[in-house]
């Protein structure tokens, strides 16, 4: 078998959290067998964990130069940790793989979240040791629960998160192996060389994306989400809808863009839009210095991290989609229900949180490999950070007593409500100059971009003095005329005026 990461992922920390990883040097039954029920009981649902063996710790993080485990004990390993977690209650079984880096084998022990919590283990290795201990994790530690944390544990008995779940109304067809196959490439996982010769269905078992039961095997809720062509097929308003008030909220001029399609490819798209159409940069210059000044109406890692956050903690079994409401003053991220109830107002008014149980405990780890979301409770702080730097007001995060809805609220740069400023990226020259109107500014506008066919609405908004808006509708109405046809992507395409070469 094969893991869905990268043992340097797992070495640097940089996507699964250091307390959902232990190291060991050797394999440990009676430590070890601890810490893989502790694991699959996954108390906070987080996601369960990962052992790393042949990786000698300190305080937690891995000892360099790597020891990697000798080649003649790697099939010996892989048959002990079969038969050791056969001890494990009820049945659970984790997926063990042997990744190769810098020329060493290691053993990776993964250890999802299980179905059928609570899990137990012996106490001692002992033969004649009669004792079983639901042991679970605190931080980086695993320990037994107390009384408390035990019936907390029973209450959990049966309840899979929804991301983790069975959907039985869905064929293993429906997930796409071109999907797979990109997002295992992404992330350097070394299944994606099994992917393109091996046994799909083992792939999708390796990924924890199936389950596989006597009589067929079904897809996971979070694989339709990340691997399906329309996961809208299963989850009814799946999607982010990015919705623009430019006279305000009584205005007639709404402009609404929805984003469908795999959980990650949708997040990516709405992004990339907010980036070029909502974002925009103001250049303000000084006459008695050279620096000029530059902030963000609103700063895009403060929005890239409040939305990539909604779509990891949204209830995907509520039809209901997020909304990116954009006024002329703010911008709300509004997903639904709220957070746990760990998460209180008070805190989230202070900025004070510390979301103790995850609502999906899967979605986000395939987020964290494609680096669209921190770790556990980094993301107010990554928003709040982003604001700060560009200048921005400081955050609204707002839920109510029945956390029935979730709003991230930010707040337009204060440089963009002043009308004594210059208009965003424009230049100062020629200012003075009347406002060209009508058929010539479009006129205008085909010139410039015949001269530059890669030129960027922002560079035409500081050459002729426009708006955004102005230029964004211009350019709109030239191509709806025929007169300008884009080709190739918004990234890295160009454009071309009717009857040009």
């Amino acid at each position: 078998m094969a893991i869905p990461t990268n043992i340097k992922n797992l070495l640097s920390g940089n996507v699964v959290e250091w307390a959902r990883i232990e190291f060991k040097e050797t394999w440990d039954p009676a430590a070890s067998l601890k810490t893989i029920c502790a694991f699959a009981n996954d108390l906070d649902n987080w996601g369960g964990g990962y052992i790393v063996i042949g990786v000698e710790e300190k305080e937690g993080r891995p000892v360099y130069p790597l020891l990697g485990v000798p080649a003649g004990k790697i099939d010996k390993y892989q048959k002990e940790i079969f038969a050791k977690c056969k001890l494990i209650r009820p049945a659970y079984s984790p997926i063990i793989g042997v990744e190769t880096y810098e020329d060493k084998q290691f053993i990776v022990i993964w250890c999802p979240g299980g179905d059928n919590r609570p899990y137990s283990s012996p106490k001692t290795m002992d033969k004649d040791n009669k004792e079983r201990i639901h042991y679970i994790r605190k931080a980086s530690n695993t320990v037994e629960p107390s009384d408390d944390e035990e019936k907390d544990l029973f209450n959990l008995a049966n309840r899979v998160p929804f991301d983790d779940r069975i959907n039985h109304n869905a064929e293993i067809s429906d997930l796409n192996i071109t999907l797979i196959q990109s997002y295992l490439k992404e992330i350097k996982s070394s299944l994606y060389e099994k992917s393109k010769t091996g046994d799909f269905i083992e792939v999708c078992q390796d990924m924890n994306i199936v389950n596989t039961l006597p009589e067929y095997t079904k897809p996971k809720n979070v694989g339709l989400m990340f691997f399906s062509m329309e996961p809208e097929k299963f989850f009814p308003n799946a999607q982010i809808d990015v919705v623009q008030f430019p006279e305000g909220l009584g205005g007639n001029d709404i402009i609404e863009k929805t984003f469908r399609g795999p959980l990650h490819q949708q997040l990516r798209d709405a992004l990339q839009y907010i980036q070029n159409v909502i974002i925009t940069e103001k250049v303000v210059k000084h006459p008695d210095r050279a620096e000029a000044d530059r902030f963000f109406n609103f700063p895009y890692a403060a929005v890239e991290e409040a939305l990539s956050n909604a779509v990891y903690h949204r209830a995907y079994d509520e039809r209901e989609p997020i909304e990116v409401r954009v006024e002329n003053d703010r911008m709300e991220i509004v997903s639904f229900p709220g957070p746990d109830r760990s998460v209180t107002i008070e805190g989230l008014k202070n900025y004070r949180v510390s979301n103790r149980r995850y609502r999906n405990r899967r979605i986000g780890d395939f987020l964290k490999e494609l680096h669209l979301t921190e770790g556990r409770n980094t993301g107010f702080k990554k928003i709040i950070d982003a604001l700060e730097a560009n200048g921005s007001p400081k955050p609204e995060f707002e839920t109510d007593e029945d956390r029935s809805y979730f709003i991230t609220r930010l707040f337009v740069h204060e440089g963009f409500c002043d009308s004594s400023n210059p208009e965003p990226k424009r230049s100062r020259k020629g200012a003075e100059k009347e406002p060209i109107k009508g058929a010539e500014r479009k006129q205008a506008i085909l010139r410039l971009v015949s001269q530059n066919p890669t030129i960027t609405q922002s560079q035409i908004m500081e050459q002729m003095n426009l708006t955004r808006k102005q230029v964004q509708r211009d350019m709109k109405e030239l191509q709806e005329e025929g007169v300008l046809v884009r080709e190739g992507t918004n990234r890295s395409g160009y454009w071309l005026v009717s009857g040009e070469k």
